[in-house]
C-alpha cells in the first residue's frame, strides 16, 4: 500500500499590537512551506480613538482574515514584559482582542515566544529585526523583504510549521505541542 501524501495545514501567523498587528498565512506540506499572503491590520489610522473602537478593529480584522484564508490554526507570539507597564498591559489587550477574533472563529491557537520564533526561523534567539525578514523571504521563496510586522508574523506561522506535526497531533482542546500551547477547540477546527 503506497504512503498517502501528507496533508496541506493552513497556518496564519499573528504579530500582535495594537497601532499594527501583521498577519502572514502559509501553507505546510510536510516540510514544504509556501507563502499565501501577508499584511497588517492598522488601528494607528484612528490613535485618538478609544481604546475600545481600537480592541474591535483587531477583532474584526483577525476575523475577516480567517473568513477570507480559512486557516486550520493559528500562531500567535506571546507577550514579554515591558519596562512600561503601561504599553504591556496596552499590548496584552491587543494581544486578547488577536486571540479572541481567532477562537470566536474556532480557531485552534498555538502560543510561541520571541525566543521560539527566532530559534525556528533564523537560528538564534537573538536575531535582529532585519535577519528575521531576510531568512522569512529566503524560507518562503519570496521576491523581497515583506513589511517588519508582517514578517514577524510569518514568522510565526513558520515557527509552528517546523514544530508541528499538524492537527492530528493534536489530543485534546489544551495540548502541548512542542513548545507552543494550543487554545481552543480542536474539534471544531477539524471539522472547517
Amino acid at each position: 500500500m503506497a504512503n498517502a501524501a501528507p496533508a496541506t495545514i493552513r497556518i496564519l501567523g499573528l504579530d500582535p499590537g495594537l497601532r499594527i498587528t501583521g498577519f502572514g498565512v502559509i501553507d505546510a506540506v510536510g516540510s514544504r512551506l509556501s507563502y499565501v499572503a501577508s499584511g497588517c491590520v492598522r488601528t494607528s489610522e484612528g490613535a485618538d480613538r478609544p481604546l475600545p473602537e481600537r480592541l474591535k478593529t483587531l477583532l474584526d480584522g483577525v476575523r475577516k482574515i480567517i473568513d477570507t484564508y480559512h486557516p486550520a490554526v493559528a500562531a500567535i507570539e506571546k507577550v514579554f514584559v515591558n519596562v512600561n507597564p503601561q504599553s504591556t498591559l496596552l499590548l496584552g489587550q491587543a494581544r486578547g482582542a488577536v486571540i479572541c477574533g481567532a477562537v470566536s472563529c474556532n480557531l485552534p491557537v498555538a502560543e510561541y515566544t520571541a525566543l521560539q520564533i527566532k530559534q525556528a526561523v533564523v537560528g538564534q534567539g537573538k536575531a535582529s529585526k532585519e535577519q528575521v525578514q531576510h531568512m522569512v523571504a529566503r524560507l518562503l521563496s519570496l521576491a523581497g523583504e515583506p513589511q517588519a510586522d508582517a514578517a514577524d508574523a510569518l514568522a510565526c506561522a513558520i515557527c509552528h510549521a517546523h514544530g508541528s506535526t499538524g492537527l492530528a497531533a493534536l489530543t485534546g482542546p489544551f495540548a502541548r505541542q512542542r513548545g507552543g500551547r494550543i487554545l481552543g477547540s480542536v474539534q471544531a477546527a477539524k471539522g472547517r
